[in-house]
């Protein structure tokens, strides 16, 4: 398990871009922390990194934003308003969280996760990672963000 500290907005978005700039198509990067947390700045560092100039915002309402044009294309879902893994495969996003025709960014990706506390990831190819994160608040503008890959 990995452990980064971001000290500010711009430190997270530097951190998603990072992250953004190494995916490749069918990674599934899952991201949980409170509201504020940071999640959707770290969509948008992912959104640069993947050469994205899409404004990117949460998809609380839509549950699947789509951007194109980057080197791959970047799904943005947020499942915030879902309940369980049943309502995810209700809404038809079970594809995107099993094998993207991209990069696939999960906010509240616990909603899908369940009991379970892991993605089935027995579909997924052997060039394809998944990445779990949790965003903590330490401060208001301090966020500690530690994450997992399986895969690859």
């Amino acid at each position: 398990m990995a452990i980064l500290t971001s000290k500010s907005p711009e430190e997270t978005l530097a951190i998603g871009e990072a992250w953004g700039r190494e995916a490749q198509r069918g990674w599934v990067i899952g991201l949980s922390g409170d509201l504020g947390a940071g999640k959707t700045q770290l969509v948008k560092g992912i959104a640069l990194g993947l050469g994205s100039k899409a404004r990117v915002h949460s998809p609380t309402f839509a549950l699947l934003n789509e951007y194109d044009d980057g080197r791959e294309r970047l799904f943005h879902l947020d499942l915030y308003r879902l309940n369980s893994p049943d309502d995810v495969a209700s809404a038809g996003l079970e594809e995107y969280l099993v094998s993207p025709g991209g990069v696939a960014v999960v906010e509240w990706i616990e909603r899908w996760l369940g009991e379970h506390g892991a993605l089935n990831i027995e579909h997924r190819t052997s060039n394809e990672v998944t990445r779990l994160a949790r965003i903590e608040t330490i401060s208001e503008t301090e966020r500690r963000i530690t994450y997992e890959d399986s895969g690859a």
